[in-house]
Protein backbone atom coordinates (compact mmCIF):
# COMPACT_ATOMS: atom_id res chain seq x y z
CA UNK A 1 0.00 0.00 0.00
CA UNK A 2 0.99 3.64 -0.16
CA UNK A 3 2.29 3.69 3.42
CA UNK A 4 4.77 0.89 2.62
CA UNK A 5 5.91 2.67 -0.53
CA UNK A 6 6.41 5.94 1.37
CA UNK A 7 8.24 4.47 4.38
CA UNK A 8 10.45 1.72 2.99
CA UNK A 9 13.81 2.57 1.42
CA UNK A 10 13.63 1.61 -2.25
CA UNK A 11 16.37 1.69 -4.84
CA UNK A 12 14.22 0.43 -7.73
CA UNK A 13 10.61 -0.29 -8.62
CA UNK A 14 11.40 -4.02 -8.80
CA UNK A 15 11.71 -3.98 -4.99
CA UNK A 16 8.05 -2.97 -4.71
CA UNK A 17 7.21 -6.45 -6.02
CA UNK A 18 8.51 -7.80 -2.69
CA UNK A 19 5.66 -6.02 -0.90
CA UNK A 20 3.22 -8.42 -2.56
CA UNK A 21 2.64 -11.33 -0.14
CA UNK A 22 4.36 -14.49 -1.39
CA UNK A 23 6.71 -12.71 -3.83
CA UNK A 24 10.51 -13.01 -3.57
CA UNK A 25 12.98 -11.46 -6.02
CA UNK A 26 16.68 -12.12 -6.59
CA UNK A 27 19.32 -10.25 -8.59
CA UNK A 28 22.17 -12.32 -10.02
CA UNK A 29 23.76 -10.35 -12.83
CA UNK A 30 25.13 -7.15 -11.39
CA UNK A 31 21.92 -5.18 -10.90
CA UNK A 32 21.41 -4.13 -14.48
CA UNK A 33 18.87 -6.61 -15.75
CA UNK A 34 15.44 -7.64 -14.44
CA UNK A 35 15.33 -9.51 -11.16
CA UNK A 36 14.33 -13.17 -11.04
CA UNK A 37 10.85 -13.53 -9.50
CA UNK A 38 9.43 -16.30 -7.31
CA UNK A 39 5.76 -16.47 -6.34
CA UNK A 40 4.36 -19.16 -4.03
CA UNK A 41 6.26 -22.08 -5.50
CA UNK A 42 6.52 -20.71 -9.05
CA UNK A 43 9.95 -19.91 -10.45
CA UNK A 44 8.73 -17.12 -12.71
CA UNK A 45 12.23 -16.52 -14.11
CA UNK A 46 12.25 -12.86 -15.25
CA UNK A 47 8.51 -12.57 -15.87
CA UNK A 48 7.49 -15.70 -17.80
CA UNK A 49 4.53 -16.48 -15.52
CA UNK A 50 3.50 -13.10 -14.13
CA UNK A 51 1.81 -10.27 -16.00
CA UNK A 52 3.30 -6.83 -15.26
CA UNK A 53 1.99 -3.51 -16.56
CA UNK A 54 2.71 0.18 -15.90
CA UNK A 55 -0.27 2.49 -16.42
CA UNK A 56 -1.84 -0.21 -18.60
CA UNK A 57 1.25 -0.62 -20.81
CA UNK A 58 2.67 -4.18 -20.89
CA UNK A 59 6.14 -4.60 -19.38
CA UNK A 60 6.58 -8.26 -20.41
CA UNK A 61 8.41 -8.89 -23.67
CA UNK A 62 6.56 -11.45 -25.79
CA UNK A 63 9.83 -12.38 -27.47
CA UNK A 64 13.17 -11.93 -25.72
CA UNK A 65 16.65 -13.47 -25.94
CA UNK A 66 16.80 -13.96 -22.18
CA UNK A 67 13.38 -15.64 -21.85
CA UNK A 68 9.79 -15.21 -22.97
CA UNK A 69 7.89 -12.72 -20.83
CA UNK A 70 11.06 -10.91 -19.69
CA UNK A 71 9.86 -7.97 -17.60
CA UNK A 72 12.26 -5.21 -16.54
CA UNK A 73 10.58 -2.62 -14.29
CA UNK A 74 13.70 -0.55 -13.77
CA UNK A 75 12.42 2.15 -16.14
CA UNK A 76 9.97 3.24 -13.40
CA UNK A 77 11.25 5.56 -10.65
CA UNK A 78 9.82 4.15 -7.37
CA UNK A 79 8.92 7.62 -6.02
CA UNK A 80 6.47 8.03 -8.91
CA UNK A 81 4.43 4.91 -8.10
CA UNK A 82 1.03 5.76 -6.65
CA UNK A 83 -0.27 2.23 -6.02
CA UNK A 84 -0.07 -1.36 -7.27
CA UNK A 85 -3.06 -3.53 -8.13
CA UNK A 86 -2.16 -7.22 -7.83
CA UNK A 87 -3.62 -10.68 -7.45
CA UNK A 88 -2.44 -14.30 -7.58
CA UNK A 89 -3.66 -17.30 -9.54
CA UNK A 90 -4.40 -18.01 -13.24
CA UNK A 91 -7.96 -16.73 -13.04
CA UNK A 92 -7.87 -13.28 -14.63
CA UNK A 93 -8.33 -13.43 -18.40
CA UNK A 94 -8.48 -9.63 -18.60
CA UNK A 95 -4.77 -9.24 -17.78
CA UNK A 96 -3.39 -11.40 -20.59
CA UNK A 97 -1.40 -14.51 -21.37
CA UNK A 98 1.37 -14.12 -18.78
CA UNK A 99 -1.02 -14.42 -15.84
CA UNK A 100 -0.02 -18.00 -14.94
CA UNK A 101 0.94 -17.33 -11.32
CA UNK A 102 -0.43 -13.80 -10.88
CA UNK A 103 -0.31 -10.20 -12.03
CA UNK A 104 0.77 -6.77 -10.81
CA UNK A 105 -0.40 -3.50 -12.37
CA UNK A 106 1.70 -0.46 -11.43
CA UNK A 107 0.01 2.96 -11.51
CA UNK A 108 2.11 6.12 -11.52
CA UNK A 109 1.00 9.42 -10.01
CA UNK A 110 -1.12 11.80 -12.02
CA UNK A 111 0.24 14.81 -10.14
CA UNK A 112 2.87 15.86 -7.61
CA UNK A 113 2.10 17.47 -4.26
CA UNK A 114 5.24 19.58 -4.63
CA UNK A 115 8.56 19.67 -6.44
CA UNK A 116 11.49 17.95 -4.71
CA UNK A 117 15.11 16.88 -4.99
CA UNK A 118 16.56 13.91 -3.10
CA UNK A 119 20.18 12.80 -2.63
CA UNK A 120 21.16 9.42 -1.18
CA UNK A 121 24.55 7.84 -0.48
CA UNK A 122 25.67 4.45 0.75
CA UNK A 123 28.55 1.99 0.94
CA UNK A 124 30.55 0.75 -2.04
CA UNK A 125 30.50 4.13 -3.82
CA UNK A 126 26.71 4.07 -4.05
CA UNK A 127 24.96 7.34 -4.89
CA UNK A 128 21.41 8.10 -6.04
CA UNK A 129 19.58 11.31 -6.79
CA UNK A 130 15.95 11.93 -7.75
CA UNK A 131 14.45 15.22 -8.92
CA UNK A 132 10.70 15.71 -9.46
CA UNK A 133 9.38 19.01 -10.84
CA UNK A 134 5.73 20.08 -10.92
CA UNK A 135 5.30 22.07 -14.14
CA UNK A 136 1.86 23.61 -13.60
CA UNK A 137 1.76 24.02 -9.82
CA UNK A 138 -2.04 23.92 -9.70
CA UNK A 139 -2.31 27.05 -11.84
CA UNK A 140 -4.36 25.38 -14.58
CA UNK A 141 -7.70 23.91 -13.53
CA UNK A 142 -8.11 20.15 -13.96
CA UNK A 143 -4.68 19.77 -15.52
CA UNK A 144 -1.41 18.42 -14.12
CA UNK A 145 2.04 17.97 -15.62
CA UNK A 146 5.39 17.00 -14.15
CA UNK A 147 8.83 15.69 -15.09
CA UNK A 148 11.33 13.63 -13.11
CA UNK A 149 14.91 12.40 -13.39
CA UNK A 150 16.67 9.63 -11.47
CA UNK A 151 20.36 8.73 -11.58
CA UNK A 152 22.09 5.97 -9.64
CA UNK A 153 25.67 4.65 -9.56
CA UNK A 154 27.43 1.97 -7.49
CA UNK A 155 30.54 -0.20 -7.60
CA UNK A 156 28.99 -2.95 -5.49
CA UNK A 157 30.70 -5.15 -2.86
CA UNK A 158 32.82 -7.08 -5.37
CA UNK A 159 36.59 -6.80 -5.70
CA UNK A 160 36.17 -5.95 -9.37
CA UNK A 161 34.17 -2.68 -9.57
CA UNK A 162 30.64 -3.06 -10.87
CA UNK A 163 30.62 0.33 -12.60
CA UNK A 164 26.84 0.28 -12.49
CA UNK A 165 24.84 3.31 -13.59
CA UNK A 166 21.15 3.86 -14.32
CA UNK A 167 19.33 6.90 -15.74
CA UNK A 168 15.56 7.38 -15.72
CA UNK A 169 13.72 10.29 -17.33
CA UNK A 170 9.93 10.59 -17.07
CA UNK A 171 7.27 13.13 -17.98
CA UNK A 172 3.49 12.96 -17.64
CA UNK A 173 0.49 15.14 -18.46
CA UNK A 174 -3.02 14.48 -17.17
CA UNK A 175 -6.05 16.62 -17.96
CA UNK A 176 -9.82 16.69 -18.02
CA UNK A 177 -11.17 17.43 -21.51
CA UNK A 178 -14.85 17.58 -20.59
CA UNK A 179 -17.23 16.35 -17.90
CA UNK A 180 -17.01 12.79 -19.19
CA UNK A 181 -13.59 12.65 -20.87
CA UNK A 182 -10.01 12.76 -19.57
CA UNK A 183 -6.66 12.34 -21.30
CA UNK A 184 -3.15 11.50 -20.12
CA UNK A 185 0.15 10.88 -21.82
CA UNK A 186 3.55 9.90 -20.45
CA UNK A 187 6.99 9.71 -22.05
CA UNK A 188 9.89 7.89 -20.40
CA UNK A 189 13.49 7.00 -21.23
CA UNK A 190 15.73 4.56 -19.35
CA UNK A 191 19.25 3.27 -19.84
CA UNK A 192 21.61 1.23 -17.69
CA UNK A 193 25.15 -0.16 -17.98
CA UNK A 194 27.07 -2.46 -15.66
CA UNK A 195 29.98 -4.88 -15.27
CA UNK A 196 29.39 -8.22 -13.53
CA UNK A 197 31.77 -10.58 -11.76
CA UNK A 198 29.62 -13.43 -13.04
CA UNK A 199 29.23 -16.94 -11.72
CA UNK A 200 32.02 -18.58 -9.73
CA UNK A 201 32.43 -22.30 -8.88
CA UNK A 202 32.21 -23.36 -5.24
CA UNK A 203 35.37 -25.43 -5.66
CA UNK A 204 37.35 -22.29 -6.46
CA UNK A 205 36.30 -20.71 -3.18
CA UNK A 206 36.73 -23.91 -1.13
CA UNK A 207 40.25 -24.41 -2.43
CA UNK A 208 41.23 -20.83 -1.64
CA UNK A 209 41.85 -19.98 -5.29
CA UNK A 210 39.53 -16.97 -5.05
CA UNK A 211 37.48 -15.22 -2.38
CA UNK A 212 33.71 -15.01 -2.30
CA UNK A 213 33.66 -11.57 -3.93
CA UNK A 214 36.28 -12.20 -6.63
CA UNK A 215 35.72 -13.44 -10.17
CA UNK A 216 36.92 -15.96 -12.72
CA UNK A 217 35.90 -13.66 -15.58
CA UNK A 218 35.05 -10.10 -14.55
CA UNK A 219 34.39 -8.95 -18.13
CA UNK A 220 30.70 -9.91 -17.98
CA UNK A 221 27.91 -7.34 -17.78
CA UNK A 222 25.86 -5.51 -20.33
CA UNK A 223 23.61 -2.60 -21.10
CA UNK A 224 19.89 -2.10 -21.58
CA UNK A 225 17.47 0.69 -22.38
CA UNK A 226 13.81 1.39 -23.03
CA UNK A 227 11.89 4.39 -24.36
CA UNK A 228 8.09 4.52 -23.96
CA UNK A 229 5.22 6.72 -25.11
CA UNK A 230 1.93 5.81 -23.43
CA UNK A 231 -1.33 7.70 -24.05
CA UNK A 232 -4.91 6.99 -23.00
CA UNK A 233 -8.33 8.58 -23.46
CA UNK A 234 -10.97 7.72 -20.85
CA UNK A 235 -14.71 8.08 -21.50
CA UNK A 236 -17.15 7.87 -18.56
CA UNK A 237 -20.86 7.02 -18.82
CA UNK A 238 -23.80 7.95 -16.62
CA UNK A 239 -24.18 4.37 -15.30
CA UNK A 240 -20.63 4.44 -13.90
CA UNK A 241 -19.02 2.35 -16.63
CA UNK A 242 -15.96 3.56 -18.53
CA UNK A 243 -14.34 3.01 -21.92
CA UNK A 244 -10.58 3.50 -22.36
CA UNK A 245 -8.61 3.87 -25.57
CA UNK A 246 -4.86 3.28 -25.16
CA UNK A 247 -1.94 3.75 -27.53
CA UNK A 248 1.63 2.90 -26.53
CA UNK A 249 4.97 2.56 -28.30
CA UNK A 250 8.14 1.03 -26.81
CA UNK A 251 11.69 0.95 -28.19
CA UNK A 252 13.83 -1.58 -26.34
CA UNK A 253 17.54 -2.48 -26.25
CA UNK A 254 19.37 -5.25 -24.38
CA UNK A 255 22.81 -6.84 -24.41
CA UNK A 256 24.11 -9.34 -21.84
CA UNK A 257 27.60 -10.88 -21.77
CA UNK A 258 27.93 -14.18 -19.88
CA UNK A 259 30.64 -16.83 -19.59
CA UNK A 260 29.16 -19.89 -17.92
CA UNK A 261 31.94 -22.28 -19.00
CA UNK A 262 34.86 -19.95 -18.07
CA UNK A 263 36.48 -20.84 -21.43
CA UNK A 264 35.00 -18.04 -23.50
CA UNK A 265 38.20 -15.97 -23.70
CA UNK A 266 40.73 -18.58 -22.62
CA UNK A 267 43.50 -20.05 -24.79
CA UNK A 268 45.74 -23.09 -24.22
Amino acid sequence: NRIDIELRPLKSSQEILRMIPGVVTAQHAGGGKAEQIFLRGFDIDHGTDISLTVDGMPVNMVSHAHGQGYADLHFVTPELIDHVDFNKGPYYSSVGDFNTAGYANFHTRNSLDHSSVKFEAGRFDTYRTVAMLDLLGGKVKNQNAFVSAEYQVTNGPFESPQNFNRLNLFGKYNGVISDDRSFNISISHFKSEWDASGQIPLRAISSGLIGRFRAIDDSEGGFTGRTNINASLLKSFDDGSTFRNRLYVSAYDFELDSNFTFYLFCSV
